[in-house]
């Protein structure tokens, strides 16, 4: 597997929904944060479409990749056929391998067959365009509704991008979802999580930590996934939560994090992936 960086471990420094900083970082920055810690991957996520930027910025964004030896990525939220296939096009224009589409609620409510066919109208496009799509297993998109779907369409042109956490609010535990979804990853988001009880007995939150300090069985999933190729993309992300309103705060901890994760990544992927 090939270490990446994904564009949610900086989510707060990014941006995120009402909540953008006075200078949110640029996809050059991500870029830069990148080869500074000797990534060979960068996932472009749905919170920095590359699909903004202009003719030129892409351009630039693109030689400069290839001069750090860098490769790219894409990340859509939700499938819309239209964002999709402009997103393929962009894919071929940078090279970019992965397109990663996460899949949620309303992508749920649809009839497997319907969305089948949509994604079937596409794939002469990602053929075309020498990129695969990564279907990723969001928040409530059951691993075995993505299995289901993807054994109709039954296309080596699509796979899945195995998030090892997201399924937690699906009701699968981590090791359940990969152990469903192993045998069809193309694309790995790696995150780790803790489970704190509420101080007055009220249930318990899930948090992200730092990767290798929460609960998740890195060792686990790497076994389950020993079958993949040696140049699969590990995407490294968290869930850093914003606690008392300190966006400052958090986005200094995103860059604190980060090393934590790669030394963490570095420990637990076996060395032959990296």
């Amino acid at each position: 597997m090939t270490l990446g960086l994904g564009t949610y471990m900086f989510r707060w420094s990014i941006g995120h929904k009402d909540l953008v900083p006075d200078k949110p970082l640029t996809p050059m920055d991500i870029l830069t944060i990148a080869d500074t810690h000797g990534f060979k991957v960068v996932q472009y996520a749905d919170n920095m479409p590359l699909e903004t930027l202009s003719d030129e910025a892409l351009q630039i964004l693109y030689k400069t990749s290839c001069d750090k030896g860098i490769a790219l990525e894409l990340g859509t939220e939700s499938f819309d056929a239209d964002e999709v296939a402009r997103n393929i096009d962009l894919a071929g224009r940078i090279d970019a391998k992965i397109l990663r589409i996460a899949l949620d609620t309303k992508d749920a409510a649809k009839p497997v067959s319907e969305l089948a066919a949509e994604f079937t109208e596409l794939l002469p496009q990602a053929k075309e365009n020498g990129v695969r799509l990564a279907i990723e297993n969001h928040f409530n998109f059951p691993s075995r509704r993505l299995v289901e779907l993807l054994d109709v369409i039954a296309d080596d042109s699509l796979g899945v991008c195995l998030d090892v956490a997201n399924s937690i609010c699906a009701g699968e535990w981590p090791m359940e979802t990969v152990g469903i979804l192993a045998p069809f990853t193309i694309n790995l988001h790696l995150k780790d999580y803790v489970i704190i009880p509420d101080a007055y007995g009220v249930g318990f939150r899930i948090y992200g930590c730092p990767l290798g300090t929460g609960k998740l069985d890195i060792d686990a999933v790497m076994k389950a996934l020993q079958h993949c190729p040696g140049d699969m993309s590990v995407i490294l992300e968290h869930w850093l939560p914003k606690t008392n309103d300190d966006l400052v705060a958090a986005r200094a901890k995103e860059h604190e994090w980060l090393a934590a994760h790669i030394k963490a990544a570095k420990e637990s992927v076996p060395s032959k992936w990296l």
